[in-house]
């Protein structure tokens, strides 16, 4: 692996890292304010951070 490479891999961890932090925090902001809707909140949250890790294993194996 080159260093290019090895800095790009580095890179899409960190942002993948910080997507899913973004994302649960926020949804446990969400259900701090509305406890009513956490099931809801939990989905969705659960779906993106899914998403966002299943695109950064794709680019991790792209390099």
């Amino acid at each position: 692996m080159e260093i290019p490479a090895i800095v790009g891999a580095g890179l899409i961890v960190i942002g993948a890292g910080l997507g899913i932090g973004k994302i649960g925090s926020s949804a446990m902001e969400a259900i701090a304010r509305q406890p009513e809707a956490a099931n809801k909140v939990q989905t969705a949250m659960i779906i993106a951070a899914a998403l966002i890790e299943g695109i950064g294993f794709a680019a991790l194996f792209a390099v």
